[in-house]
């Protein structure tokens, strides 16, 4: 590497695929406005994730930054294992913080960006370097619901809630749970899709004319296999990421890895519709990709009932209950979805607001 490279170290949450996906988005932007940033990569998200999503040089070190939610499935988080490991991970070692100072410093780090692991600002803050925040939420406005029947977040809420406003600079991104003086606030940021729609259905194998649901739920494995069972349209074709360890085939239903040859957002671009979960990197990938999102919220997540009120005000879709995605019902309903228009965006990418900032830092 020439020694005339700038280098940014990252610390990415890595609850879900969420944190990463906005990540990857973000230095990809950055990497377009400035090919000579080289990032320093931490998190325990598979650097598989990496590799597919970035074009730009970086690093990759292996560090459980943050904690989050410990999740049962996509939809529910096992409260009581998510306290007993924040009371292990926090507050953080002196000597780890130390330690990962003086790391970034030898790399020659000369700013931290932090979604959403506040480690990241910590180490920063020891090793005198600026940090920025970038979140739409954070674990302290997140833990505060759960106070009244887990005292003990209370704590975590007051550390972490002290750590993220020691942040330099504070970005917002669209939408926003928690709304703040900041010092940049952005439309939703994603990833871009990198194939036509046409390319991406014929190495799904769909037939020309048909219908295309692309059904995701996140980062978190689950099993839909009983969606097998249902009795499709000939004309719709069901798409399923990270639902099988290979490429499988059951008549109008594809089951794919989450590790496969196709790229999230160019699956979004290729469909005719969105069914998933409502989580921030999903709906800002639907939101800029513009189809109808059939989306389902997670009880008792507070972040979950403000997306959903954002695809209300800007998008094309409706909510569907979790139980009748899995029990097939919502197929009864999906030809309310499939005739929803497409939205043709005219707006940035808030990816690239976030890059304009950043690089201006340096």
């Amino acid at each position: 590497m020439t020694n005339d490279k700038k280098r940014i170290a990252y610390f990415v949450s890595p609850h879900g695929f969420g944190h990463a996906a906005r990540a990857s988005a973000v230095m990809g932007a950055v990497h377009k406005t400035d090919p000579k940033i080289h990032f320093d990569i931490f998190t325990t998200i598979p650097p598989w994730f990496f590799e597919e999503s970035l074009e730009s040089t970086y690093t990759y070190h292996p560090l459980m930054t943050d904690i989050g939610l410990v999740q049962e499935t996509p939809l529910y988080a096992d409260l009581a294992r998510t306290v007993v490991r924040l009371n292990r991970f926090i507050p953080f070692e002196e000597s780890q913080i130390s330690g990962l100072a003086m790391k970034i410093d030898r790399l020659n780090c000369e700013l931290v960006i932090c979604d959403i692991a506040p480690m990241g600002i910590a180490v920063a803050r020891e090793g005198g370097l600026p940090s920025v925040l970038v979140e739409n939420f954070t674990w302290d406005w997140v833990y505060q619901e759960y106070i009244e029947h887990y005292d003990s977040l209370k704590h975590h809420v007051d550390y972490l809630g002290r750590l993220f406003s020691e942040a330099d600079y504070h970005v917002q991104t669209q939408p926003v749970c928690s709304l703040k003086p900041v010092d940049l606030n952005v439309l939703p940021v994603s990833r871009k899709a990198r194939s036509a729609g046409d390319e991406v259905r014929q190495a799904l194998r769909i037939p020309e004319g048909a219908r295309m649901v692309l059904i995701t739920m996140g980062g978190v494995p689950e099993n839909y296999r009983s969606l097998k069972g249902l009795k499709l349209p000939e004309d719709l074709y069901l798409i399923v990421p990270g639902d099988s360890n290979a490429f499988s085939v059951y008549d109008h239903l594809i089951l794919l890895p989450h590790h496969s040859k196709f790229f999230h957002p160019d699956l979004i671009n290729a469909a005719d519709a969105v069914v998933g979960k409502v989580g921030y990197s999903t709906l800002a990938e639907v939101y800029h990709g513009g189809a109808p999102f059939g989306y389902i919220k997670r009880e008792h997540f507070r972040e979950s009932e403000i997306l959903a009120a954002y695809i209300e005000r800007h998008m094309n879709g409706f909510a569907i209950e979790e139980k009748r995605l899995r029990t097939g019902d919502w197929v009864s309903v999906v030809s309310r979805l499939l005739e929803m228009p497409r939205i043709r965006r005219r707006v940035p990418n808030g990816a690239e607001q976030v890059a304009k900032f950043v690089c201006g830092l340096l």
